[in-house]
């Protein structure tokens, strides 16, 4: 049945970075259109920015749509997002009839037209997956934060036996050296002092810059570090396959390059590795990271791990700690193996109990939390520039993010100030500094 078209939307994204930075693209994609940013209980469009990375991820996007759907004061029109939506597709409505519209992550430069055919009330699903048309055809950017995410390479051909991303989001393909640059100078433009670059495997964008040499994500980086106004700039997920020497030299060569790398080794037995299809081993792996200290020795190293993969023996999962304890973490996340709809892994013999997953994961978590903490106490005496991003819970206070990714609690500044202070004390996951000088007006 047709229905007004909305003039107000809310997005809830899930996940990784890369949807907080679609969820943005597409909010800016509907305000170009004229409709506006509400709360998620007056919004008239309420769109799910779906992960398909998280355990039984398609069983909480049906339960938030059936909240949704008996909000009161009437029900909005519903669209999913995002990984699941591209994963599932029209299986979605069919099995939720309050979803008006379904789009994948290639294919939500399309919502305008999407929204308009679900207002005429049609069923409307689109998870094309075009060649990163979907850039050209978005609203230039703009920021209004100190910090803001920029994508430069979509899409995965490592195919890990785990992982849904090469089905979801398609192959390895980098975004073009001058759309990247001419998008970080709207960023900065418009206020942002720190940019993350962003993919699924980063560190595996290529293109040619402006003479047609090729380039890696070293040479991106070296550039976008001459921007004015740009002084921090990180970059997430990259994979150990990836990590050039060249790359290796920036870290220990651009200065606005944050000294904090996030390199998933996933577990650390060779046997798993293999049967995850890494294309690493633990050696080689621990041999990267000594390399990338040795040219930046200050780097904080953040990972992820699965632990429970299937066959994953006991052994198994103590070689995993013990390459755990030969890094020493600053950050790193956690997961217990779920499995993925047409993964190959999800088709393999031996699954380890959940009681055993369970057992697993809270003995390496422990571990992880005690290094980030030592990581966090090794902190503090050290100056360093605080970016501040928001404000704190309590009165004058504020909370930014230093060069190691930690958050730093602070009196006084105001959002956007990069300012310098000395880090007087380190909890399990925050700091506190005390602030000294400014470091950059």
């Amino acid at each position: 049945m047709p229905r007004p078209a909305p003039k107000s939307f809310h997005v809830k994204s899930f996940g990784c970075q890369m949807n907080v930075y679609d969820g943005a693209r597409m909010a800016e994609l509907m305000q170009a259109q004229g409709m506006v940013e509400a709360g998620a209980d007056e919004a008239e469009l309420v769109l799910l920015n779906t992960c398909h990375i998280r355990e039984k991820a398609a069983e909480k996007v049906y339960s938030d749509i059936g909240r949704i759907a008996r909000r009161d004061g009437g029900r909005p029109m519903i669209a999913v997002a995002g990984c699941v939506a591209q994963a599932e597709g029209a299986e979605i409505p069919r099995r939720a009839r309050a979803v008006d519209l379904v789009v994948g992550p290639q294919a939500y430069h399309n919502l305008p037209a999407l929204i308009a055919e679900a207002a005429a009330g049609r069923v409307a699903v689109d998870t094309d997956m075009p060649v990163l048309s979907k850039f050209d055809a978005l609203p230039a950017r703009r920021s209004g934060g100190p910090t803001a995410f920029l994508t430069v390479q979509e899409g995965c051909d490592k195919f890990c036996t785990y992982c849904v991303v090469p089905y979801t989001r398609g192959a390895e393909v980098s975004r073009p050296w001058t759309a990247i640059v001419d998008e970080a100078k709207a960023l900065v433009d418009g206020g942002a002092r720190e940019i993350t670059l962003l993919g699924q495997n980063v560190n595996a964008w290529t293109g040619e810059d402006e003479a047609g040499r090729r380039q890696g994500l070293d040479g991106l980086i070296r550039v976008l570090d001459r921007l004015p106004g740009l002084d921090r700039i990180r970059y997430t997920t990259s994979h150990p396959n990836d990590m050039t020497d060249a790359l290796i030299a920036a870290h220990g060569e651009v200065a606005s390059l944050m000294p904090f790398l996030h390199l998933p080794v996933q577990a650390g037995s060779d046997r798993v590795l293999k049967a995850m299809n890494r294309a690493h081993d633990v050696g080689s792996y621990l041999r990267l990271i000594d390399r990338v200290r040795a040219a930046r020795p200050d780097i904080a190293i953040s990972g992820d791990f699965i632990v429970g993969f299937p066959g994953e023996t006991d052994a198994e999962f103590e070689e995993t700690l013990a390459a755990v304890r030969a890094v020493g973490h600053a950050q790193a996340f956690s997961f217990k193996y779920s499995p993925r709809a047409g993964t190959p892994a999800a088709r393999m013999d031996d699954p380890v109990p959940a009681e055993v997953m369970d057992a697993r994961l809270q003995r390496l978590q422990a571990l992880l939390s005690e290094q980030q903490f030592a990581f966090n106490r090794a902190t503090v005496g050290r100056r360093c520039a605080v970016l501040i991003e928001r404000r704190g819970k309590l009165p004058g206070q504020m909370l930014g993010k230093s060069p190691w990714l930690q958050s730093v609690l602070v009196d006084g500044g105001a959002i956007g100030d990069l300012i310098e202070v000395e880090i007087a004390a380190a909890g399990p996951a925050s700091l506190t500094g005390v602030r000294t000088e400014r470091a950059a007006a």
